[in-house]
C-alpha cells in the first residue's frame, strides 16, 4: 500500500476536529463518533484542550482508503496557536483545507492559504457545515475562486464541461482530451500534485454527510508521493510522554528507520556532530502507542533515544526546514511564586522551549527576570497551564508588550576590530536591506588570499548563532543581508573567540551608522458588523492606521478586509462584540511586519540606548605600545587596518534644498586658494593661470583680467530647460549627460573655466563625487550638503580671486552671491546665452568642409537624408550643426520656448 501522509488545518470553530471525527469513524479506524462539545473527541486528548474545546497540540492517527494508508496529522485552528501547525506542514504530502459554510474564507484561512502556497503542498477543501442556515454553495465557490481560479467542486456531476475544465488546466492535457475525449485518474492526481487543481467537497461532517464522497476522491486522486531508497527523516515536533521521557516526532522520508540504529546529527548551535541511537519506535494514535520495530519511508512515529534533535531538522539525506513564516508579536515577562528561585527553574522551563522554539525564553540580566516571546492570549493561557501541570508552579504573565523588529534602508559596512594583547582579528561586513519577510541572511564574498577559509567558516557561524539587536529599540534586526567582504587573522595571536568578538562588533558598528527602521507586527482582520455599524467600524480602523478594502455586503452584513498594527487591535474584539451586541465578529491573523506608524513615540517610550548595552557593544579594541585601547565605534574607520569594501553610490534624484548659510568672503592668496581647490576636487589640474615668471623691473602694467569661472546649479538648469526637463522625466542621468555635453561646447567657445553642482545630500551616508569630463569640473555634493550651501562656500572662499558667475534661479543663492562680489545669472538667461554660442558654432562649422549634421534634442525623432552622419549615443552626444540655415529656422527654438513655460 502507498503510504501518504495527510494534515488537516482550518480556522478555529470551522469543524476541522469533528471532520477527523468522521473520516477515522466512516474507515472503521474508531468504533464510536465524538463530539467536541461533548468533550470525547478522538483526537483532542489534553484537558486543556477539551477544557476549552480547541484542538491546542498536533495530533496523529491512521486509516485507510483504497491502496492508501493514511496518517492523519490534526493540528491547530486558533491563530494564536498557529507555531504549531506551521510545524507540522513540512511533514505533509497533501493537506486537507477546512472551510466553515456560514463563515466562508476567513483571515487566518488566508494565511493557510498563503503557507500551503509557499511549501507547494496539493490542498483538498471540504466546506463544511452546509446544513446550516446562510451557507450559500454559489458564493462560497466565487470565495474559494478568489483563493484560486483551479478550486473546481468534484462532489458535482462529471459531464463533458466539468472535463473540458480539467483540460484546460494543463496545455499537455488538453491535446490528449481533444484527441481522446478522456481524462483518467492518474491525469487528476498529476493536476492535484502540481498545485494546478484543488478539489471541492460540501456536506457536514457533523452528520456524515459528503464525508464518504470525500473519502473517494482522497482515495483516487490523492498524490503518490516518490520515495527514496536512502534513509531520510525531517523532524517536525519535540514533546514528552505521561512518563517525562522525551519524544522525537518525525516522518520517514527514505529507507527505513529501525530500534538501535545510529543516527549521526548536528545539535541546534552545535559545531560538532553528535551519534546517539534510537532506543525505541512508537506509532501513536490519539493518546495511546504501539512500539514497532521498524518505520519505513512515509511512517510519521516518536523516537525515544535523541537529546538534542529540533523541530525542522534534517537526518539522514533531509537537509533543515526553511525558517517559519509565522512569529510571535508579544514580547512578556513571567512572574514565578515567591521564593521561586528564576535561575534555578529556567533551566526546567527551557522544556518548554524544546517544544516550541519560537517562544525564545531568555534571563535578562539586568532586570533579573525571565522573559519570551508569545502569539496571543490564548498561547499565554494554555502555557500558564502547562506549567501549572508540568512543574506545579503558578506563574503569571506582565501584559505584554508588542515586539518590534528593525531593519535598514541603505546598505552600509560594519567594521569590527577586537586586539587586545596577544589576541588580533579584523572582520568587513557588508550590510544590506532584504526583501520584507526575508529574515537574515549570510554569505562571505572574500577572497581566501586574504582570509583562510576556516576563519570564513568559523566568522558566518558567529552571524548565525548570535540573535542581533537593533540600535531604535534593542529589537532584533530582520530582513538583512550580510556578506562578509573582507578581514584579516594573525598567524600567531588570533584564536576563534577573537573572531566572534570582531564579527559582533562589526554588525554592531553597521547598524549603528546605518538609516535603522522600526518594524511593528500586523494584523491580517476580517471584521463583519452589521450595516448601521460599518460607519463605527471604518472610523475605528482609520483610527488605528489600518488598511481596509471596500466594504461588502453578505448575508445582511458588511465585512471589511485589511491590515492593521497588533497594538492598535489588541483587545477590539471586545470592543466589537459591546457595540454590536454580540452580532459582530473579529478574525485576526498574523500579517508580517511594516514600518511602523509611530516609531518616535515607541522609540521614546522604550529609552534604549544603544552605546550603554555591554552585551552588544559597537565600539572595538585595538592595541599599542602594549596593550589595548578601547576606539568608539565612529572612530573605528580611522584606525581600521583594511580598507573600506562599500563603493560609492549612484547619484540620486533631485530634492528640495536645505536651509543654507550665509559666510562671509575673504581675499586669499593664490596658495591658499590652490588648496581649497584641491580639498574640493583633489590634486588635479589647477583652475588658476600659472604664476608668471618675475621680469625686470620696469614701468607697472596694467594688471591681468582675472580669468572667468562658472559655477552652475545643474539640476537647476536642467528643469528650467524645456528639452532637458523633458529628458529629465523619463531618463535623468542621460539629460546629465546631455547637459554635460551642451556645456563642454559652451566651454569651449567661451574659453572660461566651469564647476557643475549637482545636489546628492538626501542620500545616507554619500560621501560625495568629483571628477572631470570633458574639461568640466563635475561635482555631487556629499550627504546633508546642499547644492546650494555647497555652491555658495565655494564662491564666498574664491570669489576675489575669479571674475565669478554663478547660474541658478534660487534667489537666496543669487543674494548670496552678490553679496560676494560675483555676478548672478538666472537659469534663463544663461540658457538663452547657451542656445546664442551653440548658434554660433552652427554658423562656423557650417562654413567649413565638415559633413553636415544638426543638434538632437529629446523630444525630437531622428531622422535625415542619406549620407547624414548618424546621431551618436546620449551619453556620448555633443551639439552637430545642421545641414543648412532652412533645415533649422531660427525661431523654431523660440516657438518651442513659448509653449513650454520656463521652471523657477
Amino acid at each position: 500500500m502507498d503510504k501518504i501522509v495527510i494534515g488537516i488545518l482550518a480556522h478555529v470553530d470551522a469543524g476541522k476536529t469533528t471532520l477527523s471525527e468522521a473520516l477515522l469513524y466512516e474507515t472503521g479506524s474508531i468504533r464510536r463518533l465524538g463530539r467536541v462539545d461533548h468533550r470525547d473527541a478522538f483526537l483532542d486528548t489534553h484537558s486543556l484542550e477539551r477544557a476549552r474545546g480547541i484542538t491546542i497540540f498536533s495530533k496523529q492517527a491512521a486509516f485507510q482508503i483504497g491502496t492508501l494508508d493514511v496518517t492523519l496529522l490534526d493540528t491547530p485552528g486558533h491563530a494564536d496557536l498557529s507555531t504549531e501547525m506551521e510545524r507540522t506542514l513540512q511533514v505533509l504530502d497533501c493537506a486537507i483545507l477546512v472551510i466553515s459554510g456560514t463563515d466562508g474564507v476567513q483571515a487566518h484561512t488566508e494565511t493557510l492559504w498563503r503557507l500551503l502556497r509557499r511549501r507547494h503542498i496539493p490542498v483538498f477543501l471540504f466546506i463544511n457545515k452546509m446544513d446550516l442556515p446562510g451557507a450559500d454553495r454559489a458564493a462560497l465557490l466565487a470565495q474559494l475562486r478568489q483563493l484560486d481560479e483551479g478550486c473546481l467542486p468534484f462532489d458535482g456531476a462529471w459531464d463533458e464541461a466539468f472535463f473540458e475544465t480539467l483540460a484546460l488546466s494543463d496545455e499537455a492535457l488538453l491535446e490528449r482530451y481533444m484527441r481522446d475525449g478522456t481524462v483518467s485518474d492518474a491525469d487528476v492526481r498529476v493536476l492535484v500534485a502540481g498545485r494546478r487543481i484543488f478539489p471541492c467537497c460540501f456536506g457536514a461532517a457533523l452528520r456524515l454527510d459528503g464525508v464518504q464522497t470525500f473519502l473517494q476522491l482522497l482515495s483516487r486522486f490523492a498524490p503518490r508521493p516518490a520515495r527514496q531508497e536512502a534513509f531520510g527523516a525531517k523532524v517536525f515536533k519535540i514533546g514528552r510522554d505521561s512518563q517525562g521521557a522525551r519524544l522525537t516526532y518525525l516522518k520517514v522520508t527514505g529507507g527505513t528507520l529501525r530500534p538501535r540504529m545510529p543516527l549521526t546529527y548536528l545539535p541546534r548551535g552545535g559545531a560538532d556532530p553528535l551519534e546517539e541511537k534510537v532506543a525505541q519506535l512508537r506509532l501513536y494514535a490519539g493518546e495511546k502507542f504501539t512500539q514497532v520495530d521498524e518505520a519505513p519511508a512515509g511512517s510519521v512515529c516518536a523516537v525515544l533515544g535523541l537529546s538534542k534533535t529540533w523541530p525542522g531538522q534534517g537526518l539522514g539525506t533531509e537537509a533543515a526546514s526553511e525558517a517559519p513564516t509565522l512569529e510571535p508579536v508579544l514580547t512578556c515577562r513571567m512572574r514565578l511564586p515567591e521564593g521561586c528561585d528564576a535561575r534555578a527553574m529556567l533551566p526546567r522551563l527551557l522544556q518548554l522551549e524544546e517544544e516550541d522554539p519560537m517562544l525564545h525564553l531568555v534571563w535578562n540580566e539586568q532586570l533579573r527576570q525571565i522573559q519570551l516571546r508569545l502569539m496571543g492570549e490564548v498561547q499565554m493561557e494554555v502555557l500558564q497551564a502547562l506549567i501549572a501541570e508540568r512543574f506545579g508552579l503558578d506563574v503569571t504573565f506582565d501584559e505584554g508588550r508588542i515586539l518590534y523588529l528593525e531593519t535598514i534602508a541603505a546598505p552600509v559596512e560594519g567594521v569590527g576590530h577586537f586586539e587586545p594583547l596577544r589576541h588580533y582579528a579584523e572582520v568587513h561586513l557588508l550590510l544590506e536591506p532584504g526583501e520584507p519577510g526575508s529574515g537574515l541572511s549570510f554569505a562571505s564574498d572574500c577572497s581566501e588570499d586574504m582570509l583562510d577559509r576556516n576563519w570564513q567558516r568559523l566568522i558566518l557561524t558567529h552571524l548565525e548563532e548570535k540573535t542581533h539587536l537593533g540600535v531604535l529599540t534593542g529589537s532584533p534586526v530582520t530582513d538583512l543581508r550580510i556578506t562578509l567582504k573582507s578581514g584579516r587573522a594573525h598567524n600567531k595571536h588570533t584564536e576563534g573567540g577573537d573572531f566572534r568578538q570582531a564579527t559582533y562588533r562589526a554588525v554592531r558598528q553597521g547598524l549603528m551608522q546605518a538609516k535603522s527602521i522600526l518594524l511593528e507586527p500586523c494584523y491580517r482582520f476580517r471584521l463583519t458588523v452589521q450595516p448601521e455599524q460599518i460607519g463605527r467600524a471604518i472610523h475605528d480602523l482609520r483610527q488605528m492606521n489600518g488598511t481596509f478594502s471596500s466594504p461588502t455586503e453578505d448575508g445582511g452584513m458588511m465585512t471589511l478586509s485589511g491590515v492593521a498594527p497588533v497594538s492598535a487591535l489588541r483587545g477590539y474584539g471586545t470592543e466589537v462584540a459591546s457595540y454590536t451586541r454580540g452580532r459582530g465578529r473579529l478574525s485576526c491573523s498574523f500579517g508580517g511586519y511594516q514600518p511602523c506608524h509611530n516609531s518616535e513615540a515607541v522609540i521614546a517610550a522604550i529609552g534604549y540606548d544603544p552605546e550603554a548595552d555591554p552585551d552588544n557593544t559597537p565600539d572595538s579594541v585595538f592595541c599599542a605600545h602594549g596593550g589595548g585601547f578601547h576606539v568608539k565605534w565612529c572612530d573605528v574607520p580611522e584606525y581600521m587596518h583594511l580598507e573600506s569594501c562599500l563603493q560609492p553610490e549612484r547619484m540620486p534624484e533631485p530634492h528640495l534644498a536645505a536651509p543654507r548659510l550665509i559666510t562671509r568672503n575673504l581675499d586669499l592668496d593664490e596658495k591658499q586658494l590652490q588648496q581649497i581647490i584641491e580639498r574640493q576636487f583633489g590634486p588635479q589640474k589647477t583652475l588658476l593661470p600659472p604664476k608668471p615668471k618675475p621680469a625686470a623691473p620696469q614701468a607697472a602694467p596694467p594688471p591681468p583680467p582675472k580669468p572667468e569661472l562658472l559655477i552652475v546649479d545643474g539640476y537647476n538648469l536642467i528643469y528650467a530647460w524645456p528639452e532637458l526637463k523633458a529628458q529629465a522625466a523619463d531618463d535623468l542621468p542621460g539629460a546629465r549627460s546631455l547637459l554635460i555635453d551642451l556645456l563642454a561646447n559652451y566651454r569651449a567657445m567661451r574659453g572660461c573655466e566651469l564647476i557643475l553642482v549637482f545636489d546628492a545630500y538626501k542620500v545616507p551616508g554619500n560621501p560625495g563625487q568629483r571628477f572631470d569630463r570633458l574639461g568640466i569640473r563635475v561635482a555631487f555634493t556629499r550627504a546633508n550638503e546642499t547644492g546650494d550651501l555647497f555652491i555658495e562656500k565655494l564662491a564666498d572662499e574664491i570669489g576675489r580671486n575669479y571674475r565669478v558667475r554663478v547660474v541658478t534661479s534660487d534667489n537666496l543663492i543669487r543674494l548670496s552671491a552678490l553679496r560676494s562680489g560675483v555676478l548672478r545669472v538666472s537659469s534663463q538667461e544663461f540658457f538663452r546665452q547657451v542656445e546664442d554660442t551653440l548658434g554660433q558654432m552652427r554658423r562656423m562649422l557650417n562654413t567649413t568642409q565638415y559633413p553636415p549634421a544638426r543638434i538632437r534634442w529629446p523630444d525630437e525623432e531622428a531622422s535625415g537624408e542619406q549620407g547624414q552622419a548618424q546621431s551618436p549615443a546620449p551619453a556620448q552626444r555633443t551639439a552637430q550643426t545642421d545641414e543648412g540655415p532652412a533645415a533649422n529656422p531660427p525661431d523654431r527654438r523660440q516657438r518651442q520656448r513659448r509653449k513650454t513655460p520656463p521652471v523657477p
